[in-house]
């Protein structure tokens, strides 16, 4: 069997073509060598999985009790050592804003995963304010809850379970009568059935907001459409590049609930 053998001129002919993909998808590759193969690496080499090693990190370097050396602690790993999309400190800082314009009383979190966004979130409240999290993962849902409370958030509530079996039961196990305020930052898929669930369950009401990141990457293309569609909300999208990482394009839908017409 003959090998079939490239000619040098061949080769030389598509450099150019592979230098202009690496060039304009750099920012995609490197995301992926510090996504996925530094995972896989560190995975391996320490036994230990990634949000472990977050929060062992976290442990050793932020000040218990303070949620601001906390989530310096956690931009800190995520910029140098290793990635986990968390909402990270640009995006923040608009999650912060909103929080603070709304002073909202009841809050839905969906996916704490590492306890960062509940921690930046529940910092934000008014005193009397309550907060719900909901983790579907069992492992992540423990690294959050050391986190919450390494912070000094006792009073958080941290469900474990899915978001789709948790919505129905808000108002029966939790005792929920309204949400003021939600932030979606788990599956991007669950983010339009889940908010078509919320609208369902009489719980938004007028003047609700909900905060909804990664709407353009990885991207939530049903949640925008319903939004558009529905007729539900005022809305917008905050334009910003993804957490932690450089030229990659991202950004969080901003919707406040007019009601049902």
């Amino acid at each position: 069997m003959q090998l079939l053998m490239v000619s040098p001129a061949v080769a030389l002919a598509f450099l150019p073509l592979l230098l202009t993909l690496l060039i304009k998808y750099r920012f995609f590759f490197m995301l992926f060598y510090r996504a996925v193969l530094v995972r896989i690496w560190k995975d391996l080499v320490s036994g230990l999985s990634r949000e472990q090693r977050a929060y062992q990190y976290v442990l050793t370097h932020a000040i218990p009790g303070d949620p601001d050396s906390i989530l310096d602690a956690f931009d800190i790993w995520c910029s140098k050592i290793e990635f986990i999309s968390n909402i990270g400190p640009k995006k923040g800082k608009i999650l912060d804003r909103l929080l603070l314009e709304h002073s909202p009383l009841t809050v839905l979190e969906l996916g704490a995963h590492c306890g960062y966004s509940t921690v930046r979130i529940a910092r934000a409240l008014p005193l009397g304010a309550r907060l719900y999290s909901i983790e579907m993962d069992q492992n992540n849902a423990a690294i959050a809850e050391k986190i919450i409370r390494l912070a000094g958030f006792d009073d958080n509530t941290l469900i474990v379970n899915p978001s789709d079996e948790v919505i129905p039961k808000l108002h029966s196990e939790y005792g929920l009568e309204r949400l003021d305020f939600v932030f979606m930052d788990h599956w991007k898929k669950c983010y339009a059935p889940d908010l078509q669930m919320l609208e369902g369950s009489g719980m938004l009401c007028k003047g609700s907001m909900i905060v909804a990141d990664n709407v353009l990457f990885p991207g939530a293309p049903r949640f925008l459409r319903h939004v558009r569609k529905s007729g539900l909300y005022d809305w917008k999208v905050h334009r910003a590049t993804l957490e932690y990482s450089k030229g990659i394009r991202d950004g969080m839908a901003e919707l406040v609930y007019k009601g049902h017409n």
